[in-house]
């Protein structure tokens, strides 16, 4: 019945508990999964109408509404268990975009990708890859279809020049942002790394790279920088400094002439007629 309101879903756990009472096995009912925070690699979601201006990278072109990307860098496999994890995060956020008690969104608003920097050859050894063009497969799981994009495969052409930076490339990118200078800085500098494990944006990265590239600057540089900036932004670099450490910047000489001109100013007797005496 649809407005059931019997907890089902709650009874079986019951009913399970006591067929396991007195068992090696326990039951937990309603257990929460989420203790241990999960983030999606990427998600690229259509905000609205109309088609993608220029031509998108080989084995992007299929983009729905609702795109879910697991990305692996040169030092992590796109193996079995990261397709898991993927369906996981796809589960969840389908979930999450279906109001309570209405039919899911369909299956055709959603694309899963798997985007590698190298060939997947354990993915490859348990499941089968269906080759849709040079770098691009796909791959069945259950009734989940997925998408593979190996950036060390893409062909040397302009639109996939994305897709080279993750494979020791950068010929042909062309940036659109102002930020664009800094990352391609960042990427390198940090090209074995493992990559940033957490949600990332343009923001956090502005933040990041003037931390590290701060502490490089000349005092001069460092001065003109701060200069720059309005007085309420400057203020926030010295928030929270105990007062002697602020004092300690200053000059004795520089101290008193500020002091001095605190002092409130005495009125100027000047051009007032002096008070003449009562006469005897």
């Amino acid at each position: 019945m649809k407005n059931d309101p019997t907890d089902w879903h709650r009874l079986f756990g019951l009913i399970l508990t006591d067929f396991f009472t007195d068992s090696p096995f326990s039951v937990e009912i309603e257990k929460e999964l989420a203790l241990k925070e999960q983030s999606l690699d990427v998600l690229v979601l259509r905000r609205g109408p109309g088609p993608f201006a220029g031509r998108l990278p080989d084995g992007l072109d299929n983009l729905s509404a609702h795109n879910l990307i697991t990305f692996k860098s040169h030092h992590e496999p796109l193996d079995d268990w990261a397709l898991k994890e993927l369906t996981g995060h796809y589960v969840n956020y389908r979930k999450q975009w279906t109001p309570w008690r209405e039919p899911k969104l369909p299956e055709t608003e959603f694309q899963l990708y798997g985007v590698c920097s190298r060939f997947p050859q354990n993915l490859a050894n348990q499941l089968k890859l269906e080759t849709v063009q040079q770098g691009v497969y796909e791959c069945q799981r259950g009734t989940d279809r997925f998408r593979i994009i190996v950036a060390g495969q893409m062909p040397q052409e302009p639109h996939n020049a994305i897709l080279h930076l993750f494979s020791a490339g950068i010929d042909h990118y062309e940036q659109r942002s102002h930020d664009a200078s800094a990352l391609m800085r960042r990427l390198f500098g940090n090209y074995k790394g493992e990559g940033i494990a957490m949600s990332y944006t343009m923001d956090d990265f502005r933040r990041d790279d003037a931390k590290k590239n701060f502490k490089l600057l000349t005092p001069e540089e460092r001065r003109e920088a701060l200069r720059s900036l309005a007085p309420e932004e400057r203020r926030k670099f010295i928030q929270g400094l105990p007062p002697e450490e602020l004092l300690a910047c200053v000059s004795p000489e520089q101290i008193a002439e500020h002091l001095k001109k605190l002092q409130p100013k005495r009125p100027s007797r000047k051009g007032k007629p002096r008070r003449k005496g009562r006469a005897d």
